[in-house]
């Protein structure tokens, strides 16, 4: 049946446990690929940027959840497995089979509760939703505004610049592509109901626009873009 939920039932050395799982897990799934994994060519498709895409939603998700009033450690260790099956499963049900993970290792590695591990699995299983964050329950949504705010911001623009090297674009293609990070951020904001996460959209948003800024400014020939992003 497991023990009873303690103010903090997950410790620190269970935590970094987990993190060490979910990193090799991810490593696993990438080696068992005869071509190195899926979509292999990009970075963000790799175990590398996989796990630390997981990292920095788990921070981003843990300072949410403290500041809005969430379980903490419902969210947290929800976060660390919501993409352990992105280099395994499809889009379409990467969260349903890391939920499936989740629910192995949580019942197989752990004595927490029940309703401790299903309150997890739901998180990781919905996290792909894409209606009201409203309709879910608080860590859930945690969760998910983090998962929205870690492609925004100085993160989001670094991925955007590393994917023209793949695509063998100019610079010249600069603004453009940090346009589209400003695009998703103005999606982020529509999206994310907490104050604690619409505040720092607003503030990755405000950091982007400055560097779209600098490089209308300094690259010659680079005029601003028309639309909706240049005028974010």
């Amino acid at each position: 049946m497991g023990v009873e939920i303690r103010e903090s039932p997950v410790s620190d050395e269970e935590f970094e446990e987990m993190k060490r799982f979910v990193r090799d897990y991810l490593a696993a799934s990438v080696e068992s690929e005869d071509e190195g994994g899926r979509m292999r060519w990009y970075p963000w498709h790799s175990a590398e940027y996989r796990f630390n895409h997981i990292l920095n939603v788990t921070e981003l998700a843990s300072k949410i959840a403290a500041e809005e009033g969430a379980n903490v450690d419902v969210t947290r260790v929800a976060a660390l497995f919501h993409d352990i099956a992105k280099l395994e499963a499809e889009q379409d049900v990467h969260a349903e089979a890391g939920a499936r993970v989740a629910r192995e290792y949580l019942r197989s590695r752990t004595d927490y509760p029940e309703s401790f591990i299903d309150q997890v699995c739901a998180a990781v299983a919905d996290h792909s939703y894409e209606g009201d964050l409203d309709t879910m329950p608080l860590e859930t949504q945690c969760l998910m505004e983090a998962d929205l705010l870690d492609k925004v911001g100085a993160n989001g623009t670094m991925l955007m610049l590393l994917r023209m090297g793949y695509e063998a674009r100019t610079h010249m293609d600069a603004n453009e592509m940090v346009g589209r990070v400003l695009e998703r951020g103005e999606d982020a904001i529509a999206r994310v109901r907490s104050d604690t996460a619409q505040s720092i959209a607003h503030q990755r948003i405000k950091r982007v626009r400055w560097f779209k800024e600098w490089l209308e400014g300094e690259v010659a020939g680079m005029d601003p873009e028309d639309g909706a992003a240049a005028e974010l």
